[in-house]
């Protein structure tokens, strides 16, 4: 059985990073005449020529990838140029294609060449046809209390697995842009004072844009929150937001609750 050969065009088709532009680029192409006969001739299982590991599978209208995190992507081919249709559409120049070659340049300018497979195990690497995250989402509960000139207040974590794709992107060893997807988390915080509750909110990652750059918080992770200390200006929590696979580039934003219920945020030195 081959090893799986990391996805080398992985392009992620998402809804949520569709625009204006997007549609009229799209509709530029749709108005150039698609080579269907190329696009008949690329369906199949692809495999690179040198080590024979898995690069992809073309099917309809789609290209499908085998490792569990990368989405399929519409494709099209238009004279010598394969297109990737996504949130950022990418072109790459077709060198040679017959029933069983497929050679393209990738961003870097290097060649890629790309064999039909022949062999039918290679099937089994697309049996899997929903992406799972790498991170595996993992409900997180913690109960504390604490004391401030002594009286106690009763912190609440839970932080919550959702279905919110986080879509980090990144460059293989090809030279190609790769996209992977994740699944991000809502953080519960309930705070109380005796009986009576404090502070109550989920908290997603958008109500960190204020104090995280907008291009790092759309490919992070909200991964946790974590109580660190309380003094006279309140309770103070650390969120971590991380960017998935890179675990030294993240932003830790201390969250602080004040005796009087409110919510601040400022950014760790």
């Amino acid at each position: 059985m081959r090893k799986a050969f990391i996805a080398i065009m992985v392009i992620l088709v998402t809804g949520q990073f569709s625009s204006c532009q997007k549609k009229d680029s799209a509709g530029k192409e749709d108005a150039v005449q698609e080579d269907t006969v190329a696009k008949q001739m690329l369906q199949g299982i692809w495999v690179d020529e040198d080590g024979q590991d898995v690069a992809f599978k073309a099917q309809g209208d789609s290209i499908f990838y085998p490792d569990s995190t990368s989405q399929p992507v519409r494709f099209q081919i238009f004279g010598d140029t394969l297109v990737l249709h996504s949130a950022s559409d990418v072109k790459y120049p077709i060198l040679k294609q017959t029933k069983n070659l497929f050679i393209f340049r990738n961003q870097n300018g290097d060649e890629v060449k790309l064999v039909l497979s022949e062999d039918a195990n290679d099937a089994d690497f697309f049996l899997s046809k929903r992406p799972q995250a790498l991170n595996q989402g993992v409900l997180i509960k913690r109960d504390t209390v604490v004391k401030f000139q002594d009286k106690p207040y009763h912190c609440y974590i839970q932080v919550n697995p959702t279905t919110y794709k986080v879509i980090k992107s990144s460059w293989n060893d090809e030279g190609v842009e790769v996209d992977n997807v994740y699944y991000d988390n809502i953080i519960n915080l309930n705070v109380y004072s005796g009986a009576r509750r404090l502070f109550h909110s989920d908290i997603k990652k958008q109500q960190f844009s204020g104090v995280v750059p907008a291009d790092f918080l759309n490919q992070s992770v909200f991964s946790d929150l974590i109580l660190k200390s309380v003094d006279a200006e309140g309770i103070h929590f650390q969120a971590s937001l991380v960017m998935p696979d890179e675990t030294m580039n993240s932003f830790q934003v201390m969250v602080t609750i004040s005796y009087n219920g409110n919510m601040s945020m400022k950014v760790r030195k």
